[in-house]
């Protein structure tokens, strides 16, 4: 199993090496399965289709676009190319963003206050 952002954070790496690694190892299986679909709905969204009877009998599939069940499964085909494409680009991209914005943000504004605190006890005991 690969490992994820926070395991490679507790393995001591950096929080931008951490997400870069992280993003190189899902980026081979999202792309793979995301483009792998969008390529198969393609001739749907497109609405082509095939006389599969004349392909077998006489060679000649005689391949044209449109047809009746095109108006349903073309919009349904559209719509899923369009969400999965959406959302390989949040998965690859803004995620991570997000996730550095976020450690950032605790960063600045929760750790630092832990960190300060124990100093200060220890002063106080010494």
């Amino acid at each position: 199993m690969s490992p994820g952002t926070d395991e490679l954070r507790s393995r001591g790496y950096g929080l931008k090496a951490a997400i870069i690694e992280a993003g190189g190892v899902r980026l081979t299986p999202v792309l793979l399965t995301a483009s792998a679909a969008i390529l198969g709905l393609v001739p749907l969204a497109l609405g082509v289709n095939i006389d599969f009877v004349t392909m077998f009998t006489e060679l000649n599939p005689h391949l044209f676009f449109g047809g009746e069940s095109a108006v349903f499964w073309g919009i349904l085909a559209w719509t899923i190319i369009f969400g999965l494409s959406f959302s390989t680009v949040l998965t690859l991209i803004i995620v991570p963003c997000l996730y550095y914005i976020n450690e950032r943000v605790r960063d600045k504004w929760f750790r630092k206050k832990k960190t300060i605190e124990i100093v200060e006890d220890a002063e106080v005991i010494a």
